[in-house]
């Protein structure tokens, strides 16, 4: 483990870790566009100087290697002077177009003038004026001219990827980021190009003029488009959510996430949602109050267990819920009531176990394993073949759905709705809207469910690890948790509190996150 100094911090660090890299170890800012810790090292935007004592010359941090007893510094008015004249270099044809830019706000451009530059500019030339609003793909627009050719994008599509759709074409001041002829960048990871890109020449065509990034607020989470579970950030304000990025998480997905996952934001939002309980058979339909339609539904199962025994009620499950979600609902359901159909439903089972071999999975499920090990720590091993034969039966007077958070991942709903159309009571617990319960001849309950952005809870990836994750926003007053829900329906309403969405103007959230340039 050599030691070295860092801007007079003395610190340890791996062999064959270079100097930016202990720079970041050390909390110490440093000057840098091309440097990304998931790429290769490519050198080429020359402003991670440093000097390092008893080096003539200065070096770049990126490509030098920490040496035992090394001392470097990125404080000297030597260093200081080259990287104001990189800076400069690079901003030659930059058209310093921010006001319109998405990247404003959240530029390294922007960021590193003003923490490394703040320099008297001394190019007098006219600018390059290159191609803008290029359409790269269905996913990725170009803006040229504000591209500073750091390659970030093109080593992704080369070494992550490995699609290869981007290169650099042309010399000299003509140089630009492009696509190979016939090879839109269409892959399936593209817009983790925008997330690399330092300055705003990619932007991605669904965020792209939706909102100012000063208006938005972020916190942790999830994305639950597949079982694994990425670490991910989501951007939201009073309006709803408009983004989901990638958080890094080295055991995870690394630095990166799908461009589907990316998608896991648009179901949660109002528009979207199914806002409050409704009650009906086929076309004719009353909105209750959740909180009756939930106390009412559990007075139903409880009399149809007494009625007619546990074999009346049968419960489906999906893989979208939290751990705490199923703990509820089988304690309820298999320890209170001693229910034991509880059934899997399987959505994609012919893709289940498919891999692109990155990051996304055949299971697009959040919670397939926390949900079968609780399946199993319960012995309710029955198969969905024991189910369809039950209703053939027409023992099953109760059907309980605790339906996917995101129907877009479950083609086959209206098959699903078909099967139990005909069974006397139907609740169906989900967090939109399902259009195919119009059809239902029984008396069929629709209770509004959180989304995952919306509650706390546990989710356990294909790799058996678990994610605790806390509610990033609320968006529908009315929609439950699974927890509350059953909370409702063993007749403990005094636990749930209904919360109120935000609704106020918006602010500049930078003001109180972003602390002073």
């Amino acid at each position: 483990m050599p030691k070295c100094t860092v801007n007079g911090k003395q610190i340890e660090v791996k062999p064959g870790t270079s100097i930016i890299e202990a720079f970041k170890e050390a909390g110490e800012n440093i000057a840098h566009y091309c440097w990304h810790p998931g790429l290769s090292v490519a050198g080429v935007c020359r402003l991670c100087m440093v000097e390092i004592e008893g080096n003539p010359r200065l070096q770049i941090a990126c490509n030098t290697m920490v040496q035992e007893g090394m001392v470097v510094s990125n404080q000297s008015d030597k260093v200081k002077d080259a990287v104001r004249w990189g800076l400069d270099f690079h901003l030659i044809n930059h058209p310093l177009d921010c006001p319109i830019c998405d990247q404003a706000g959240e530029c390294g451009l922007q960021e590193q003038y003003m923490e490394f530059g703040k320099y008297e500019p001394e190019m007098a030339e006219r600018k390059v004026k290159k191609r803008k609003v290029v359409d790269l793909g269905p996913k990725v627009v170009l803006d040229s001219e504000r591209c500073i050719l750091c390659s970030r994008c093109v080593r992704f599509t080369d070494e992550v990827t490995k699609t290869r759709e981007l290169g650099i074409f042309n010399r000299g001041d003509r140089s630009e980021v492009g696509t190979f002829k016939d090879r839109p960048l269409d892959n399936n990871y593209s817009l983790n190009t925008v997330d690399i890109c330092p300055v705003g020449a990619l932007t991605s065509r669904d965020f792209r003029f939706r909102q100012r990034v000063w208006y938005l607020k972020n916190k942790e989470t999830i994305c639950t488009g597949c079982s694994t579970g990425c670490n991910v950030k989501a951007y939201y304000n009073e309006d709803g959510l408009f983004r989901v990025k990638p958080v890094h998480n080295e055991d995870i997905n690394g630095y990166w996430m799908c461009d589907k996952g990316r998608d896991i934001y648009k179901f949660a939002n109002p528009e979207f949602r199914l806002k409050t309980a409704r009650k009906g058979t086929q076309d004719h339909w009353d909105d209750i109050n959740v909180v009756e339609a939930a106390k009412s539904v559990g007075s139903i199962v409880k009399t149809s267990v007494d009625t007619d025994g546990a074999g009346s009620v049968a419960v489906v499950l999906t893989g979208q819920h939290s751990n705490e979600e199923y703990d509820a609902i089988l304690e309820w359901i298999n320890g209170d009531l001693k229910v034991d159909q509880v059934y899997h439903w399987v959505n994609n089972p012919e893709k289940f176990d498919d891999f692109d071999g990155l990051l996304l999975r055949g299971d697009r499920n959040p919670n397939t394993k926390g949900l079968l090990e609780r399946l199993d720590a319960r012995k309710l091993n029955k198969t969905w073949q024991d189910f369809e034969t039950k209703l053939k039966a027409s023992t099953v007077k109760v059907v309980i759905v605790v339906g996917p958070e995101n129907p877009a991942v479950y083609t086959d709903m209206g098959e699903k709705v078909q099967l139990i159309n005909g069974v006397d009571k139907v609740v169906w617990m989900s967090a939109c809207p399902v259009g195919e319960l119009n059809a239902m001849t029984g008396t069929t309950w629709q209770i509004p469910l959180k989304t995952f952005v919306e509650k706390p809870g546990t989710y356990v990836n294909f790799q058996g690890r678990a994610q605790t994750v806390k509610p990033v926003t609320f968006l529908v007053k009315q929609a439950l948790s699974v927890v509350e829900a059953v909370q409702l329906m063993a007749g403990e309403a005094s636990k749930v509190e209904l919360v109120e969405p935000e609704h106020h103007p918006k602010k500049n959230y930078f003001v109180y996150s972003r602390g002073p340039l």
